[in-house]
């Protein structure tokens, strides 16, 4: 079963899961490609997560060229989060791009972004995370992703299909 069948499955199955420290779920599809949601909260139209990471081996060791043209392709395609994304720094030594909102959230008081790590080192990594800093403040937080259950299969989806 793919990737997108399964997370419509589990989504069913933890419908009105909460709990303070996140539940991993799981998931593997024939090719080997391994889904992984650290869940906090599962309602019937959303869910909010830790984290979202996406393994996949074909990738392992790829070169960085591959990598930087994944998260070009990835950059276009994602354009439905709170803001869009886009890649900000290639390493391509280690095979790794760092793509963020471009631009951030910002208020008065703080400022907010989404952070996707993408790397070929070790299994082929696809990671996703929110974060906040507070102005004045050193430093950053980890905040929730809130995403409805259209926007998160879409999501998966879209790694996927922009693989290369």
């Amino acid at each position: 079963m793919d990737l997108k069948a399964q997370l419509v499955d589990e989504l069913k199955q933890l419908a009105g899961f909460s709990a303070a420290s996140p539940k991993q779920v799981r998931m593997t599809d024939p090719q080997g490609q391994v889904l992984i949601l650290d869940v906090l909260a599962v309602d019937s139209m959303s869910c909010s997560l830790r984290s979202l990471s996406l393994y996949v081996p074909r990738l392992a060791g790829c070169d960085s060229s591959v990598v930087r043209d994944w998260a070009t392709r990835l950059s276009k395609k994602v354009t439905y989060l709170l803001e869009q994304v886009g890649p900000i720094e290639t390493d391509a030594t280690n095979s790794t791009v760092l793509i963020r909102s471009t631009p951030p959230d910002r208020d008065p008081a703080s400022t907010r972004y989404y952070e996707i790590l993408l790397s070929a080192q070790s299994d082929g990594t696809f990671r996703l995370n929110r974060y906040r800093s507070e102005r004045g403040q050193p430093g950053r937080e980890a905040v929730d992703l809130l995403l409805t259950h259209e926007v998160l299969k879409k999501l998966v989806g879209d790694l996927i299909e922009t693989l290369p």
